[in-house]
């Protein structure tokens, strides 16, 4: 019996001694177990980090920070003891805080989300001495976006709550429900670097929710690191004057510095005011936004599409004297046989037929470069030679992306063999198929960011850097732009120049013409078959130093000689010369608007 006993006392024994060495070391050894059993009375809060700033090239601040703060509930901790007096307190009403509590369940009844957003001061200030009533919530201070500027919109885009269909796509796992990220312009292409990384922060807590201190004096916490400051190339106040001028016109202005590729100025008209979309009434300015019919979210330099028209005569010419099927001083002869045409019949050289805008004369050079005689049949002579002309349009940024460095570029339109194959049939169409093309309308359609970036390779005689928005990132220079060299003799452009010199100073594009400014460009008159045809201008000044290329786009402004050449010479005017010598060319163009009539005027509610 005594020997049982003693069994029984030894078992008894042991099995304490084990709870006890197991109770030890889940206190005291096992930090894991530790940890788990005082969250119960530890909050996790995520301290955001301030997104970079964004300054224009003169170093002036565009974008910056502003505190706001947004009310965090944790379902399974909250009470709520009076709805009425919490109702009042946040200013809502009994149904819309039961839709934000049942939100908040469904996202997680153990996890802090959001259930009043972007919180006055002066609300802040009022649920600091309440909030000890009301376990389960706490305030978590975070920032906005704000602006020093009405401009740049379709530049800097705009920063927004990242959606559950995103959530679902993110291969980063780096986002999380009630995360900030930036949608277009550059708050979108450059994300990475702006959105800085998230940091927390662990606090015991008591029963009521109230803060008593933190956990292990800091241990487990991580400081949020800043986003990367941004530096862009736009000039802010000659972005402004060109947005200034482009007022009531639906349109596009590109501006660049030729040698760099830095864009000056890049204006999508019309844009709103980027305060709209931030701050508490986001989602009303959105939706009015988005129901505008002119498209103000339409980034128009980058995704708009128009047939390049006259301008493109400038490509012909060097491509037909790079093909040697053409010399510059040769004399051709044109009459008005072949296809319509403004220019008088006569004797055409190069210079002369990019002044005068001779269509017949540019039909004729590229007739000479689709049907070379290489093959008997004009119809296979016709697909060699075009194959070898669209090769060399391409070379000059048509017809693909240019690698800009904001969102959503296009790449225009270059026609391909496939494409006539589809539409005439394989080898059943030739050069009579395609003369369109030869004065740059038909299939042919570019971007007006692409225009600007010919203007460029024109005024550099050959080359392109990669045309970007942000000039340095923290100090350091954007890396993703390149030198792009043309395979064309330099002097192949010489021609071109002294024509596009002469369309200023006596030509189409004589209302833009300054002595001082030295302004070579070509018009296009670009036909539309909804309406008035749309004004285009490219070009570049001044001559002899090219400092700025400009394309200007204006929609149902008529022919390129008046409202496109008028934008472009005062914005290059402004930006080579530093002020404007021409107040009646200014007044002509400020009082001339080309919205439709029954364009809606916008009533957007403000922050």
């Amino acid at each position: 019996m005594r020997g049982r006993s003693f069994i029984i006392r030894g078992l008894i024994v042991f099995t304490v001694t084990i709870f006890a060495v197991r109770l030890f070391y889940i206190q005291i050894l096992e930090e894991d177990y530790k940890v788990a059993a005082e969250n119960n009375v530890v909050q996790k809060i995520v301290q955001y980090p301030f997104r970079g700033l964004v300054y224009d090239s003169n170093d002036s601040l565009v974008i910056y920070n502003s505190p706001v703060y947004d009310l965090m509930i944790v379902p399974k901790e909250a009470e709520i003891t009076d709805t009425v007096a919490f109702c009042n307190l946040l200013e809502i009403d009994r149904e819309e805080l039961n839709e934000k509590l049942i939100k908040a369940e469904k996202y997680s009844s153990i996890l802090a989300s959001k259930l009043v957003e972007q919180i006055s001061d002066e609300l802040f200030a009022k649920l600091q001495d309440h909030l000890i009533n009301y376990p389960g919530f706490y305030v978590l201070p975070r920032t906005i976006r704000s602006y020093n500027t009405k401009s740049l919109a379709n530049v800097v885009g705009y920063v927004g709550e990242v959606s559950g269909s995103f959530l679902n796509r993110d291969t980063t796992k780096y986002y999380r429900s009630g995360d900030y990220i930036g949608i277009g312009g550059i708050e979108k292409s450059y994300e990475d670097y702006l959105r800085g990384k998230r940091g927390a922060s662990y606090k015991v807590v008591n029963v009521q929710g109230v803060i008593k201190d933190d956990y292990r004096d800091g241990e487990y916490d991580t400081l949020p690191k800043s986003g990367e400051n941004i530096h862009l190339t736009i000039d802010l106040e000659l972005q402004q004057y060109a947005e200034r001028l482009m007022e009531g016109k639906v349109g596009s202005v590109v501006a660049i510095e030729p040698s760099t590729g830095r864009i000056l100025a890049l204006v999508s008209a019309p844009s709103y005011d980027p305060h709209l979309l931030s701050g508490k009434n986001f989602g009303k300015n959105f939706s009015e936004l988005n129901k505008d019919e002119n498209k103000p979210f339409l980034n128009r330099p980058l995704q708009a599409r128009y047939p390049p028209g006259s301008m493109f005569k400038t490509i012909q010419g060097i491509v037909a004297m790079h093909e040697k099927v053409l010399a510059a001083d040769e004399i051709i002869k044109v009459d008005h046989s072949n296809i319509g045409d403004l220019a008088p019949p006569g004797r055409y050289a190069l210079v002369k037929a990019i002044t005068k805008s001779s269509n017949n004369y540019f039909y004729l050079i590229m007739r000479r470069m689709v049907q070379q005689g290489v093959d008997e049949s004009a119809f296979i002579d016709s697909r060699i030679g075009f194959e070898k002309w669209r090769e060399h349009v391409k070379e000059f940024g048509l017809g693909r992306k240019l690698g800009v460095d904001l969102p959503n570029e296009i790449k225009g339109n270059v026609p391909s063999i496939e494409y006539y194959d589809r539409v005439y049939g394989a080898k059943r169409w030739k050069y009579s198929n395609i003369a369109s093309l030869s004065i740059g309308q038909g299939e042919l359609l570019v971007t007006p960011l692409q225009m600007a970036n010919l203007g460029a390779i024109i005024a550099n005689k050959g080359y392109f850097i990669t045309p970007h928005v942000v000039d340095k990132i923290e100090g350091w220079p954007n890396p993703n732009i390149k030198k792009e060299i043309l395979p064309f003799d330099p002097e192949l452009f010489n021609p071109i120049i002294l024509g596009m010199e002469q369309v200023v100073k006596g030509g189409s594009g004589i209302r833009g013409y300054l002595d001082t400014l030295k302004l070579a460009g070509k018009t296009s008159t670009v036909q539309n078959p909804h309406g008035e045809d749309h004004s285009g201008f490219m070009g570049f000044a001044p001559m002899d130093n090219p400092k700025i290329s400009i394309a200007a786009y204006v929609e149902n402004a008529g022919q390129g000689g008046r409202a496109a050449v008028s934008v472009a010479s005062l914005l290059a005017e402004k930006y080579v010369l530093g002020s404007i010598s021409r107040p009646w060319l200014e007044d002509y163009v400020l009082e001339e608007r080309y919205l439709p009539k029954n364009a809606p005027r916008l009533t957007i509610a403000e922050n």
